[in-house]
């Protein structure tokens, strides 16, 4: 009988033990789901290359082009695309790409300097509307990090990359 009790006790024991366990672990599970969430951004310009540096990469007299769409490509660590979203320049030729719901599976091999590029798309612009590869924009151009970060308060935070400058030239120069 003694034996018997011992033994009720010794499992009332290793069940509370369990239960403290589960408990400590949803409370874990819990704080690190509050975690901030730290948003990417890809930032650069798109400019008409002037026709006097047609063949290179030289961007010297180029205008920025208004209205040009450009996409910002993620693959995993897979080689799967993991983000595709296009991004429009504003009236300067800079464009500003937040990459809402851009996620990483592995921390390393998918962190976006490793994983996305930026590739030209089109160039509103009748006179200028012709791919150049200058900066790799044709191809797909690496991410740089230039130290930046947006902060508002401990609500957002965003880390922000570079691509470019890419450029478009005229189909005819004169």
């Amino acid at each position: 009988m003694a034996r018997m009790i011992q033994l009720a006790f010794l499992a009332t024991l290793l069940v509370s033990v369990a239960f403290s366990f589960v408990s400590a672990s949803n409370e874990i599970l819990n704080e690190s789901s509050k975690m901030k969430v730290v948003n990417v951004i890809v930032e650069g310009m798109v400019y008409c290359q002037s026709c006097n540096k047609l063949g290179s990469w030289s961007l010297t007299g180029a205008q920025p082009i208004s209205g040009a769409k450009l996409s910002v490509i993620c693959e995993s660590y897979k080689n799967r695309v993991s983000y595709h979203k296009t991004f429009q320049t504003d009236t300067q030729g800079y464009f500003y790409a937040e990459l809402v719901g851009y996620k990483m599976t592995h921390m390393l091999l998918d962190h976006p300097l490793q994983s996305c590029i930026v590739k030209l798309v089109s160039s509103p612009s009748e006179s200028c509307n012709v791919l150049t590869n200058v900066n790799y924009g044709i191809n797909g151009a690496t991410l740089h990090y230039e130290n930046k970060r947006l902060a508002y308060e401990n609500k957002y935070e965003a880390l922000i990359y570079a691509a470019g400058p890419l450029a478009f030239r005229p189909a005819q120069c004169t």
